[in-house]
């Protein structure tokens, strides 16, 4: 068709002369105001026999029946048509020719002659906040109707006193596709013949008090335009011809609580870059990125998110398509084509999700159809303080079913094995990051958000039963209890729940000077009295090297040997704690600098040894935690942890036992550069001891300091144990030791 005006129109004001002798249906209609144009335009029931098909379309000279020819007279100075005759001149469903003030010509199906699409009980369970896959109503599909193929739009603006379809199909005007409400339901459709797949659209809204008007994208839109521009595309039905079946029937039956999970926590743009410093593809990233993760022996990747954004330095935290893969890297199915090759290669997949809170984009969910419709009213709880975001209205019914429909789509739709959600904390307190009078209590007197708390338990409750064996992560950072437990218990019912405690107080141990250490031992040795309160995943994720912090092994005190020796202790340190693990990409070889999303991780730094020792290490530390069950058999369990000495604060050394059903490990960690020769160790078994492991290995990077040969116990008493041995602790170093059977 033509293209006139562009999205930002102002509305069309009538013809004074044509107002005066339009009856008020039609002059709604030519206004672009009328909630229900299927009231007027279309084919409608007259007296004996006869029939009115009514058209509306801005910018034609002529408009007839195609079939016979017939036109349809203009009425007035409007830009509406009509024809009045025998009923049996005109099928129900018809197409119109529209000759338009340019010249060009089309023939279509009039979109105003076809009846409601959608069920009334989809749009009813929409409405009570139980439907989880109401991607499968709302939003655009080609779908074939009655012989005519097209597309089905429906988006929900309760709000709107009139909301349209807009696109390069019709020169981005609202006067030529309104949409008919659906009733009470808020819930706007109509169909399109003859848009297919790959056509651009928004929806025009104008709200019913103010008159304001708004073009929004699709909330519900399967692909959207890449950055920087906004609007929604129709995404046809994937055509990706999956081959993961033997990985999806493991992933269902495999016990996760007690298996290694090893996860690579990675962003698509800045992983690699290709020759010319573009990012790459998803296809290409499936040509590389399963190869890598199997060689470093990882069982997982995470995926940042990769729900649509606009802003590049948000990193995808900022999403505005939460049904749409950012089209950065290719379009859906390429997404799943990597999907299905990490699947394919034994890796699973977990994708960042972002539900806790959304920008404020003007072609975004802010303030949809002219009102706070996503986000709560009141600005206490509807601004995000830490972001400058909007925080989503938990206590809607109609957001909980957008939710969670995101959350199964990317399950379902893309075979995601996991979702790691972002910011829980944020969502579980009122007054998270907000001082005295700046928040309202809920209706106890307390500081839960008992919304997002009833969300998230259903968010939980649905994955797991819709979705076997996938698995959610809580970014949570507080003691809030039971985020791990099951709900019917009271629990949130999160598989897992990342260690902010350990991960903090590592960190900043290990920033000490090993000199002062012994003054903070403490923050080595308190982790174990809560550790199996939850599920835990170890983090040392994204957001520890960035905003100033430098990288880990940035963080480090000393010389460059010190700091190596102390970043490899605290991989070490990591892979032998209890709890599931989870590195940022780049920091397996050990960057100097933090990482910067705007270009490739410095891969050329594993031309050095150090460097390459780190790598190296990563490799054969998840070797390790793979073949050797006491390092993840009982990850959740007090019985998979034993100390062996945690009051060694005069030589900053700790030791430990990981215990699994049939054997165990010891490891012994000494956080100063003074070697420890003799140094005792009490353990369960007598007999010999081998070194599995030493951080301090020429292999890795270090001064190979250690035990190469086995070393024999002897009847000494040490650490509550009968049996003892007298080991060297290496300089800045973690050793791991396994009982030699008879």
């Amino acid at each position: 068709m033509i293209f006139s005006q562009g999205p930002g129109h102002m509305d069309p004001q009538p013809d004074p002369t044509a107002a005066d002798a339009l009856p008020e249906p039609l002059q709604r209609v030519q206004d672009a105001r009328h909630h229900d144009p299927f009231d007027v335009l279309g084919r409608h029931p007259l007296a004996a026999g006869e029939v009115v098909v009514r058209a509306f379309r801005p910018h034609a000279r002529a408009v007839l029946l195609a079939a016979t020819d017939r036109p349809l007279t203009r009425v007035g100075d409007t830009d509406l048509f009509e024809w009045r005759g025998p009923a049996s001149e005109v099928p129900e469903r018809y197409e119109l020719r529209t000759v338009f003030s340019s010249g060009y010509e089309a023939v279509d199906f009039d979109p105003y002659c076809f009846p409601p699409l959608l069920q009334e009980d989809e749009l009813q369970a929409f409405n009570r906040g139980d439907h989880d896959r109401a991607h499968r109503c709302l939003g655009s599909h080609v779908v074939e109707t009655d012989g005519a193929v097209g597309t089905r739009f429906a988006v929900w603006a309760p709000n709107a006193e009139r909301v349209s379809v807009v696109g390069d199909f019709n020169g981005w005007d609202g006067r030529c596709h309104p949409m008919r409400v659906r009733g009470g339901t808020g819930v706007w459709e109509l169909f399109v013949p003859g848009l297919k797949a790959g056509t651009l659209y928004k929806y025009e809204i104008r709200n019913r008090a103010s008159g304001e008007l708004l073009v929004k994208a699709d909330p519900f839109a399967r692909a959207m335009e890449k950055r920087p521009a906004t609007a929604s595309r129709v995404a046809d039905a994937s055509r990706f011809d999956w081959s993961d079946d033997d990985w999806l029937a493991q992933r269902n039956e495999h016990d996760w609580l007690h298996e290694a999970l090893a996860i690579y926590e990675l962003h698509l743009g800045s992983w690699r870059r290709d020759a010319n410093g573009e990012t790459l593809t998803y296809r290409q990233l499936a040509d590389v990125l399963p190869a890598y993760l199997v060689e470093l022996g990882f069982t997982h990747v995470e995926l940042m998110p990769v729900t649509e954004y606009p802003l590049d330095e948000s990193w995808g935290y900022q999403p505005t398509g939460y049904f749409a893969p950012t089209s950065r890297y290719g379009d859906p199915d390429e997404l799943r084509y990597l999907v299905n090759r990490l699947h394919t290669a034994g890796i699973g997949v977990i994708l960042d999700w972002v539900p806790g809170h959304f920008p404020k984009d003007a072609h975004g969910l802010a303030r949809f159809d002219g009102t706070t419709l996503y986000e709560y009213e009141d600005e206490r709880r509807a601004l995000h303080p830490d972001w400058g975001t909007l925080v989503f209205n938990y206590g809607r019914n109609e957001v909980q079913s957008f939710l969670t429909s995101s959350a199964l789509y990317w399950l379902e739709e893309f075979h995601i094995d996991g979702l790691r959600v972002d910011a829980v904390a944020s969502m579980l307190y009122l007054d998270y990051s907000r001082e005295h009078g700046e928040w309202v209590p809920n209706i106890h007197g307390g500081n839960e958000h008992l919304e997002a708390i009833s969300f998230l338990k259903h968010l939980n409750e649905t994955t797991h039963r819709e979705c076997p064996g996938s698995l959610t992560f809580a970014e949570e950072s507080t003691a809030w209890p039971g985020v791990t437990r099951p709900t019917f218990i009271g629990g949130l019912g999160f598989s897992l729940k990342w260690n902010m405690g350990w991960m903090h107080d590592t960190l900043v141990y290990l920033s000490e000077d090993p000199v002062h250490r012994r003054f903070h031992h403490e923050r080595v040795t308190f982790g174990p009295l809560y550790a199996f309160s939850e599920n835990f995943a170890l983090p040392l994720s994204h957001d520890e090297v960035v905003h100033g912090k430098g990288s880990l092994l940035g963080r480090m005190p000393g010389d460059d040997w010190q700091r190596f020796a102390n970043l490899r202790l605290l991989y070490a340190f990591q892979w032998t704690y209890p709890g599931k693990k989870l590195l940022f990409m780049g920091q397996e070889f050990g960057p100097p600098d933090e990482w910067d999303a705007r270009r490739a991780l410095p891969w050329h730094l594993l031309d050095d040894p150090l460097h390459a020792g780190v790598q190296r290490l990563i490799r054969d530390l998840n070797t390790l935690y793979r073949t050797h069950s006491a390092l993840h058999e009982l990850d959740f369990d007090p019985a998979g942890f034993h100390w062996l000495r945690w009051d060694d604060a005069d030589n900053s050394a700790i030791s430990y036992l990981r215990i699994g059903h049939e054997a165990e490990l010891v490891v012994a960690i000494n956080f100063t550069p003074v070697p420890r020769e003799g140094y005792r160790l009490g353990v369960p078994r007598a007999g010999r001891y081998r070194e599995i492991l030493n951080t301090d290995s020429r292999f890795y990077g270090g001064s190979d300091l250690g035990n190469p040969l086995p070393v024999a116990t002897d009847d000494t008493p040490w650490m509550d144990q009968r049996q003892s041995l007298a080991v060297t602790l290496p300089p800045l170093a973690t050793v791991v030791l396994e009982h030699i059977p008879d």
